[in-house]
């Protein structure tokens, strides 16, 4: 993986803070923070790390105990599918994206997709109901919403020209 300048950039002012951590006034006087040019923190930061990296990333306990391990490699792969599929759809830099998913692993694929894509997202919890939906849709310029196929229904009534992302199943009824 090419490291860009902008992660060597982090990079070094991270391992400066850990160098100096126990020398308070030295992190604080000589401390300077990166000011790249473009900075993409799921691109430059997150992706560089996951490279080969099989660590967990993401640990999911449902409240059955089930649990979900993905691995930091498998995040930055997996998210890079769903940013092309979500750039396929016509999502691109600045679109608004709700997305109403609850704790899961499309969730965090679906933000750092949207981090990569430069695509603004406007986070919903799954409890809304249609008129709080219509609010954000409307007053965040919505283009496209990315939902629980269980949910889809909650957007029947919400008017707006977004386009409709189901995940995981079909839609009920």
């Amino acid at each position: 993986m090419v490291i860009s300048d902008a992660t060597a950039e982090f990079r070094a002012a991270r391992d400066f803070l850990l160098r100096h951590r126990d020398d308070y006034q030295t992190a604080c006087d000589k401390f300077v923070w990166p000011r790249p040019e473009q900075f993409n923190w799921a691109l430059d930061w997150f992706d560089p790390l996951a490279d080969g990296n099989q660590r967990t990333a993401l640990h999911i306990v449902e409240e059955d105990g089930a649990e979900t391990r993905i691995s930091f490699a498998a995040m930055s792969a997996r998210s890079a599918q769903v940013a092309c599929w979500l750039r396929s759809l016509g999502v691109g830099p600045g679109d608004r994206l709700l997305v109403m998913l609850g704790n899961q692993q499309e969730l965090w694929e679906t933000m750092l997709a949207a981090m990569k894509l430069r695509a603004v997202v406007i986070p919903a919890t799954p409890l809304l109901g249609p008129a709080d939906l219509t609010d954000r849709v409307r007053r965040g310029g919505v283009s496209h919403v990315v939902v629980r196929a269980a949910d889809t229904v909650k957007f029947d009534e919400v008017p707006g020209g977004y386009r409709r992302i189901a995940v995981g199943g079909a839609r009920p009824g």
